[in-house]
């Protein structure tokens, strides 16, 4: 398929034109022309099945699963092999407009369950109400690219008790919260139907949406994030996601900052531009702010009734060689940023295979008499067990996808 001497290749990603994308940040970052009429939501780097990546060889280009399959000790090295059998990980831009729907992840021992149940009930993989696509966890680490807002985990039980007492609305269900939890509360709001949906928030609807056409209403609040998920919404049904941006920690990060979502922590990303990556799966039990299918069985048994003290990583910082690492218990990934300038040369050895891909700037990418120019938006993939150099004559800032070690 290619030389076997060869460690580094260019790679291609897939993008995914979902409807809550932006129109411009994903095209100019790889250079295509955006069509006014599409939106731009994510850019995949990685050997999903649903859109593997594109390994450009010398005999021409090859989709990632196939590439890495060929020789999968060389390339993913001994031990990933062994453990996974392919590559770990999945590598994203996102680019989010509009809210995404509120999720939770599974445990890898409840995606087992839960996909050998649905395959026994015969449920098509790709069935909308299917919620265990494949028998994997998702935990999940973003960076962000620009101001980046999201929901992640319960608020803590004196916020939880603020809000309910603060909005008048919600305020019946604060002795639910005190007499059964966080669990009582949200299995009590998650299981209303949506008669009861609608007659509890429309009253909330009717105040806050004036004040968030009128920009009275702060992104820190709930009330913000409540309003625009209704504001230009034809139906007249309420969707009970709503609930939770009252339950949850709206957090803020800036550019350089990240979070790590494990299983059982329920999210949702608001508003901005993101570096993220995930163990490879598709598992996705929603909780609201979308049209798709929601399980409130499956959901309430994989979600983590406890407050979450968001902990904001600012990675850990290796100036010799201009690195910043994202550190979490994640074994399937690693997520780390690479900023150089001229008098800086990053020098490593992959672990695993690895995927490389510029944000701004130019450098180049080498190990013994192999080279490759890295651009903005262009990707590079390394074979496992590969010692490589990077260098720019200005500079570059690249994040890097990796396994641990």
């Amino acid at each position: 398929m290619e030389n076997l001497d060869n460690k580094l290749f260019r790679i291609e990603g897939k993008v995914q034109n979902y409807d809550w994308g932006g129109k411009s940040f994903i095209p100019n970052l790889i250079s295509e022309s955006a069509d006014a009429n599409t939106t731009y939501a994510e850019y995949w780097l990685g050997a999903h099945l649903k859109a593997p990546s594109n390994v450009i060889t010398n005999k021409g280009s090859v989709s990632l699963d196939i590439f890495l399959n060929e020789n999968p000790i060389a390339n993913l090295g001994e031990e990933v092999a062994n453990t996974f059998g392919k590559i770990p990980y999945l590598f994203k831009v996102l680019d989010v407009h509009k809210m995404l729907s509120i999720q939770v992840h599974p445990s890898i021992s409840a995606a087992k369950i839960g996909y050998k149940k649905e395959n026994e009930l015969g449920i098509p993989l790709t069935a909308s109400n299917r919620n265990f696509k494949d028998e994997n966890h998702k935990p999940e680490i973003m960076v962000a690219l620009t101001d980046f807002w999201l929901l992640h985990g319960f608020l803590g039980s004196e916020k939880l008790v603020k809000n309910l007492k603060e909005t008048v609305e919600l305020s019946f269900l604060l002795n639910t919260f005190l007499e059964d939890g966080y669990l009582g509360l949200y299995k009590k709001v998650m299981e209303y139907t949506q008669e009861e949906v609608n007659a509890i928030l429309r009253p909330l609807v009717k105040r806050i949406l004036p004040k968030f056409r009128n920009h009275e209403l702060d992104k820190s609040s709930p009330a913000y994030w409540a309003a625009k998920s209704l504001d230009n919404k034809d139906s007249e049904d309420i969707d009970k996601g709503i609930f939770s941006i009252y339950f949850f920690n709206i957090l803020n990060l800036s550019r350089g900052e990240a979070i790590f979502q494990d299983a059982g922590v329920p999210h949702a990303y608001l508003e901005g531009v993101n570096m993220e990556l995930m163990a490879n799966s598709d598992n996705v039990l929603r909780a609201g702010l979308t049209s798709k299918h929601i399980d409130v069985k499956d959901l309430i048994k994989n979600t983590k009734f406890e407050e979450t003290i968001p902990n904001i990583l600012n990675g850990i910082k290796n100036k010799a060689n201009g690195e910043v690492v994202y550190k979490t218990k994640a074994r399937d990934f690693e997520l780390s940023k690479i900023e150089l300038v001229n008098t800086v040369e990053y020098s490593a050895i992959s672990n695993s295979v690895e995927i490389l891909m510029a944000l701004k700037g130019n450098g180049t990418v080498s190990q013994n008499n192999e080279s490759i120019t890295l651009n903005k938006g262009e990707s590079v993939l390394i074979k496992a067990n590969t010692a490589y150099q990077i260098n720019t004559i200005s500079e570059v800032e690249i994040y890097k996808a990796s396994v641990p070690k």
